[in-house]
């Protein structure tokens, strides 16, 4: 591993721009930004529907980056941190696998440089003051009028819903969100300055009046303690690949219940130093992909150039049919049924006017009659497709990949067509992601997605782009439904206001803003030596 002030200087930071933690990361001062133009192509990493362990997205982000540095390409990543949630939860670590990884993977996987403890306490503070006021009766908003809740980051099905102030006058239901789905890490990761992270936090709407109107938590007088608090949590994160390739780490939001991208900062560092930026968006395409070009390119005027899907011969035969206990098994008429979600990911992707490469991210087990499949059908929809092995090979599994990438490149980047306006309504916004990139028939509200659809309108909220909180595991909102499903609709049950992240979140199905731990969760298997090596965190 390269000394972090050595990698930084392969991009041209410069000494003064870095605050080094040790030798093996550091944060980026957005000073450098002032004097550097945007030089780099922007390459978006999406994938189709996952199986629950994931389809190494990261793993292939981080392995095309890799590729692309062995073709001689200047290249960086711009990728999101980790939440210790899923860490010791479900899915395990999230920097990437085998030889296409970050380092420091554990440092990166835990408190890293204190970004999410900081998005954490913020968020807290606020909640704190909206308290202290509804103590001392200092402020317009009453206690059954709070939207705001308390954040923590971990996975704790038990904070979901809970009684605070009991007692009390403000005695209320409450709960807690996953720092991941804080509308303050949104906010973080969208932000273009200290200034305008200032101005997203005064405008969040912590809750309604008795009549209707919006308060926020400008009203609350304590901004520049929240921005005292984000102060350091703002600048990039830089780190490196395992071959050296420098990656800016900054931000985590879920896909299935946020935005799912990292910081528009890091986005911008990263395309300012070199040629080449690999960038991922959470989950699937009809999530992250879609939030990332509706969410975060609309606001920042980011563009991707060039799309690339990861797929697994694995995820494609359980979209097959095949149980998840048997995706070892070689079946290529499995990967052929699959090979419709592909399909349905490959004709989303395809409305935003960019080339889309399609990554198959190999495993151990994959046969060559499978992987030939994926080749026969993508060929026949006139797709670029590469197989790269990037856990086993890293950069050298991805220099087929890179190379593909590079060709399909375009000479330009056109001006991206967004799925909506900001003047059409809400209905219709949901319509057009539901239909467009769902494949569904149609959408449903029930009567509370209409009570506070109605309520967020009428204060002027209806301009807002959407957050769609969807379950990752199907292409509707019913995680049971794999392939392409058809003939369905999705239902809205309820909305959540982000007004200084600037969309409306729009919950679907079962998804909560609070993930619960599985039955064994990834925690149990985690230890330290008494050397201090830490085991099991993978």
């Amino acid at each position: 591993m390269n000394d972090i002030s050595l990698v930084a200087q392969t991009i041209g930071l410069k000494p003064e721009h870095l605050s080094l933690y040790g030798r093996d990361k550091a944060k980026v001062s957005l000073a450098a930004l002032n004097d550097a133009l945007p030089r780099g192509r922007l390459v978006l990493v999406s994938a189709i529907t996952p199986t629950p362990a994931g389809e190494g997205k990261t793993t292939v982000s981080i392995g095309l980056a890799q590729g692309l540095k062995r073709i001689g390409r200047s290249v960086a990543l711009a990728l999101r941190q980790p939440s210790m949630g899923p860490v010791f939860g479900r899915k395990g670590s999230a920097t990437g696998g085998g030889r296409s990884s970050l380092t420091p993977a554990e440092s990166i996987n835990l408190h890293f440089t204190g970004d999410f403890h900081a998005i954490t306490a913020a968020h807290n503070l606020l909640a704190a003051a909206i308290d202290n006021r509804l103590h001392f009766k200092s402020t317009r908003l009453a206690p059954e009028g709070v939207l705001w809740k308390r954040a923590l980051d971990s996975n704790d099905r038990a904070l979901r819903s809970i009684v605070i102030s009991r007692g009390a006058a403000s005695e209320r239901a409450s709960g807690f969100d996953i720092t991941a789905a804080s509308e303050v890490m949104a906010i973080l990761c969208l932000a273009t300055s200290r200034a305008d992270l200032r101005a997203r936090l005064d405008r969040i709407v912590v809750g309604f009046t008795g009549t209707g109107e919006p308060v926020f938590a400008q009203e609350f007088n304590v901004t520049g303690a929240l921005l005292a608090v984000l102060r350091d949590a703002i600048e990039p994160n830089l780190v490196q690949s395992l071959e050296g390739v420098p990656a800016f780490v900054h931000g985590g939001p879920f896909a299935n219940i946020a935005h799912g991208c990292n910081s528009v900062l890091a986005t911008r560092l990263a395309l300012a130093h070199a040629d080449f930026v690999v960038t991922e968006a959470g989950f699937a395409f009809d999530l992250g992909g879609e939030k990332f070009i509706d969410l975060k390119c609309r606001q920042s005027g980011l563009a991707p150039a060039l799309i690339v899907l990861v797929a697994t011969i694995r995820a494609l035969k359980m979209h097959g049919g095949v149980p998840l206990t048997e995706l070892t098994l070689p079946s290529v008429a499995a990967v052929e049924r699959g090979l419709d979600n592909l399909g349905a990911h490959l004709a989303s992707a395809g409305q935003f006017g960019r080339p889309v490469v399609v990554a198959i991210n190999q495993f151990k087990s994959d046969t060559a009659d499978e992987l030939a499949a994926v080749h026969r059908f993508c060929a026949a929809q006139g797709v670029r497709c590469a197989t790269a092995d990037v856990f086993g090979e890293g950069g050298a599994g991805a220099v087929e990949l890179a190379e593909t990438v590079a060709q399909a490149m375009p000479a330009s980047v056109p001006p991206l067509p967004f799925l909506y306006t900001d003047d059409q309504p809400v209905r219709e916004k949901i319509h057009a992601i539901a239909t467009r990139m769902y494949g569904a028939d149609g959408v449903e509200f029930t009567s509370a997605a209409e009570q506070k659809l109605a309520l967020f309108t009428a204060a002027g909220f209806g301009r807002l782009p959407i957050c769609m909180a969807k379950t990752q595991d199907s292409l509707s909102d019913d995680p049971k439904k794999q392939g392409r499903p058809r003939g369905f609709t999705i239902t809205v049950r309820d909305f959540e206001i982000a007004n200084g992240a600037g969309f409306l979140v729009a919950l679907t199905g079962q998804m909560l803003r609070m993930p619960a731990l599985p039955r064994i969760p990834a925690a149990e298997r985690i230890d330290v030596s008494e050397a201090g090596t830490i085991t099991g965190l993978c």
